[in-house]
C-alpha cells in the first residue's frame, strides 16, 4: 500500500482500490488495531475497507487546511442572531483524532457543518454556558441559560436567540425558560430551542433543517419560548411549538416532539412562516429573568399496587412539593383498595406537614376532572391541586418555580392560584373534556 506522507485522521483523502476510487474524511488509519481503513464519504455515510484491499491513499486536504479555509462573511443586510450552545447531538461531531465527539462551539465550526443557516442570518454571538448531555442537566443549568439569554435579549443588535440542546430533557428546559423568561416579565424577542435526533455524521441528520427553521423563527415576530423541530419524518417543514406545551413522544424519530393539548404557533419552512395559533408579539421591552426555584420538588408516577409509604421519603427529606401522575381523570388507590394501600390518609398527612401535592395525568392527552368519579372526589377533598391539562414534566418545573417565590409559598391558596394561573400557554382552557 502506498500512502502519502503525514496523512492522519481527519484529513480529506483519496482512497484507491483495484477498480474504484473513493474520496472522504479519514476516520481510521491503516495503522489502527482493527486493520480497517474507515472513510466518511461526502454523502455522510461511513465505509470501511480491509487494509489489504487498499492500494493507495492520497492526501487531498489536511484537517488543518480545511479548518483555516472556513470564513464567514457577515453581510450588513442580513439580520443578526445569537446562539447559546449547551451540548447534545446537534452541537457535536465525530472527532477522528479521539474516536469520540467534539463540540461545535464557534461560528466557524457551525459554518463548516451547517452553512445554510448563515445564508439567512448573521450569527454574531455564540455563548457556551456549559457543555453536557441534557440528561445531566438540573435547575442550576436552566438558570445559567436564562441568565445568558438575558444579556442577548437586551442587546439591540440581536433579533433573536437560538439555543441548541439535547433532546432527552429539552422539554424540561423549555418549560423552565417559559417561566423564567416569559411569565412575570414578558419576552421581547424569540427564544428558539432546537435539537437533532441524528448526528451530523449521518446522511439522515435532521439538524440542518431544524437549524434553518430555527434561524427563521429567531428573526420572526413570535416573542415566545418555543421548540423548533421536524413536523414529520420528512424534510418538508418544522413546527414552532410552545415551550410549556410540548413533549418528547418518540425516542428516535425526527418528529419526536409534539404539542400536547394545544396547537403549534406556526409552520416554519426554510423560506417562510405560516401562523397556526396566537402568540405574543415582538416588542421593545427589557427582559429580566425570574429564576427563583425550589429544588425540593418531585414527580411520582402512581402504578397499581403501589404502597403509599413511598411518600415517607419525601417527608423525611423535607420536600416542599410533589406532583403525582394519576390514572385516568385523576384517580389513585383509595379506601376501596384496603387500609394499607389507600393513598388518602398519607396524602392528608404530608399536606398537614406542609408539602404541596399536585395532580397531573398519566394519559398525557386530555384533562383531569376529579368530579366524575367518587374516587376523584375523595382525593380532591384532601386538598390536592388538580392541574387540569398541564403536562406532568411542566407541572414539576412550574411547582419548583412557584415554590421558589417565598411570598407565594407562604400560603397554600396562593400556591394553588399560581399553579392554575396560565403564565406561558401551559394550560389550555379551551380544551374539551
Amino acid at each position: 500500500m502506498k500512502i502519502d506522507k503525514n496523512i492522519k485522521m481527519g484529513d480529506y483523502i483519496e482512497l484507491h482500490l483495484t477498480r474504484v476510487i473513493y474520496e472522504g474524511v479519514l476516520l481510521e488509519t491503516p495503522e489502527s488495531e482493527s486493520g480497517i481503513v474507515l472513510l466518511k464519504l461526502d454523502s455522510g455515510y461511513n465505509i470501511g475497507f480491509l487494509k489489504k484491499e487498499v492500494l493507495e491513499i492520497k492526501l487531498i486536504k489536511s484537517a488543518e487546511e480545511k479548518k483555516k479555509a472556513v470564513e464567514i462573511e457577515k453581510k450588513p443586510g442580513k439580520p443578526n442572531i445569537a446562539m447559546i450552545v449547551t451540548g447534545g447531538t446537534i452541537a457535536s461531531r465525530y472527532d477522528a483524532k479521539t474516536g469520540g465527539v467534539s463540540w461545535l462551539d464557534s461560528p466557524e465550526n457551525l459554518f463548516k457543518f451547517y452553512p445554510e443557516i448563515f445564508e439567512k442570518v448573521n450569527v454574531i454571538r455564540i455563548e457556551v454556558p456549559f457543555m453536557k448531555g441534557s440528561e445531566n442537566m438540573a435547575s442550576d443549568d436552566w438558570k445559567k441559560i436564562a441568565k445568558t439569554a438575558e444579556k442577548l435579549l437586551n442587546d439591540s443588535n440581536i433579533r433573536g436567540i437560538v439555543i441548541t440542546h439535547g433532546t432527552d430533557t429539552l422539554h424540561y428546559t423549555s418549560a423552565a425558560l417559559s417561566f423564567f423568561l416569559n411569565a412575570t416579565n414578558k419576552l421581547n424577542k424569540p427564544v428558539v430551542l432546537t435539537y437533532s435526533q441524528r448526528s451530523i455524521d449521518r446522511a439522515s441528520s435532521d439538524a440542518n433543517l431544524n437549524l434553518q427553521c430555527a434561524a427563521l423563527a429567531a428573526i420572526s415576530d413570535i416573542a415566545e419560548v418555543m421548540i423548533i423541530g421536524h413536523s414529520s419524518t420528512n424534510d418538508n417543514y418544522c413546527l414552532a411549538m410552545p415551550g410549556a406545551k410540548t413533549r418528547k413522544l418518540h425516542s428516535s424519530r425526527r418528529d419526536a416532539f409534539k404539542v400536547v393539548n394545544g396547537n403549534a404557533f406556526a409552520r416554519v419552512y426554510t423560506d417562510k412562516i405560516e401562523k397556526i395559533s396566537d402568540y405574543n408579539l415582538r416588542n421593545t421591552g427589557k427582559v429580566k429573568p425570574d429564576v427563583k426555584f425550589e429544588e425540593k420538588v418531585a414527580l411520582i408516577k402512581f402504578y397499581p399496587g403501589q404502597n403509599p409509604d413511598i411518600l415517607d421519603y419525601y417527608i423525611k427529606n423535607k420536600y416542599k412539593g410533589i406532583v403525582i401522575e394519576m390514572l385516568g381523570l385523576g384517580q389513585i388507590a383509595t379506601t376501596e383498595a384496603g387500609v394499607n394501600m389507600s393513598w388518602v390518609k398519607k396524602i392528608k398527612e404530608i399536606q398537614e406537614k406542609g408539602i404541596i401535592v399536585c395532580a397531573a395525568s398519566q394519559t398525557i392527552y386530555g384533562r383531569l376532572n376529579p368530579m366524575v368519579y367518587s374516587t376523584g372526589r375523595e382525593l380532591l377533598a384532601t386538598g390536592i391541586i388538580y392541574l387540569e391539562d398541564m403536562l406532568a414534566e411542566v407541572a414539576l418545573v412550574k411547582l419548583g418555580w412557584v415554590l421558589g417565590h417565598e411570598e407565594w409559598a407562604k400560603s397554600k391558596e396562593t400556591v394553588k392560584q399560581k399553579m392554575l394561573e396560565n403564565f406561558s400557554h401551559e394550560l389550555n382552557p379551551r380544551l374539551e373534556e
